[in-house]
């Protein structure tokens, strides 16, 4: 705010205030209102006006000059013709009213923000989900490679008492045709004497055919079949005997062979994966 004050002593009756709207961003330069006084009448006890006495005297909303003791004038920007936009299009219906109070319509409008925010919530879970699926789904493996990752078996190729070594996921498949002194050898097998203990009804679903990983459970080499102190697998490597039904029995092995999942889908068939 910018003031002036000078003493005027005789002259201050013969001074008039006046007040001009200036032009703004959004009118043009408009006449104000000047204001005469008849006769201005003096308190010699009041105290001349200097810079501190005018302070809360003039207007607070624009520069002012003040150039009398009395009467003191303003200058503003003319912004009473501004349009305010009209929000009617966008409002409720129940808020249009400026004469009725909202605290009325106030549960209906409660509702549909809780309906609104719900839905939302439902959408962006359904969506989430969408994309959780789709990622998932991309990193899982592809429908040539789940191909690979069976392998289906004629067992009437394979001979009683023999073993046929097939490759599967690129590790080599045991599959043994046993005979009956084979069976009944592995089942008397007491397994408290087993390094890794497991029954032989546990190891197969029929007892004529057994099915291993061929690797041997100490450094993987790949055992032979038919060979050993027990007649079953043998690993030259390191010297680790297995017996017919895949049990560690002698050397450093320290697990059984295992036994992939598998399936017979009729009695001359097996599906192993």
């Amino acid at each position: 705010m910018m003031s002036l004050a000078a003493r005027s002593g005789a002259f201050s009756p013969y001074m008039q205030a006046s007040a001009f709207a200036v032009a703004g961003p959004l009118k043009a330069l408009v006449p104000g209102v000047v204001l005469k006084g008849e006769k201005i009448l003096l308190d010699p006890k009041k105290q001349f006006l200097c810079r501190e006495s005018l302070n809360g005297q003039s207007p607070k909303t624009g520069p002012a000059v003040s150039v009398s003791i009395n009467g003191c004038a303003g200058v503003r920007l003319a912004h009473t013709d501004v349009r305010i936009p009209d929000f009617s299009d966008y409002r409720r219906e129940d808020v249009l009213n400026p004469d009725k109070s909202s605290h009325e319509s106030g549960e209906s409008r409660r509702s549909f923000s809780y309906l609104v925010t719900g839905a939302s919530v439902v959408v962006g879970v359904y969506a989430a989900k969408t994309v959780v699926s789709q990622f998932v789904s991309s990193m899982s493996a592809s429908a040539d490679v789940l191909a690979l990752s069976k392998i289906e078996i004629k067992l009437g190729d394979i001979p009683e008492g023999k073993n046929m070594t097939f490759k599967w996921r690129g590790k080599p498949l045991f599959v043994r045709h046993r005979t009956e002194k084979e069976i009944s050898t592995e089942a008397a097998v007491n397994i408290a004497e087993l390094r890794d203990p497991q029954h032989d009804k546990d190891r197969v679903l029929n007892p004529s055919w057994v099915i291993v990983l061929g690797v041997c459970t100490h450094l993987g080499c790949v055992p032979i079949a038919n060979a050993g102190d027990y007649g079953g697998y043998y690993c030259p490597c390191h010297g680790s005997h297995y017996d017919a039904s895949g049990r560690i029995r002698k050397g450093p092995a320290p697990l059984n062979l295992e036994v992939p999942f598998y399936e017979f889908p009729d009695d001359d068939t097996v599906v192993v994966g």
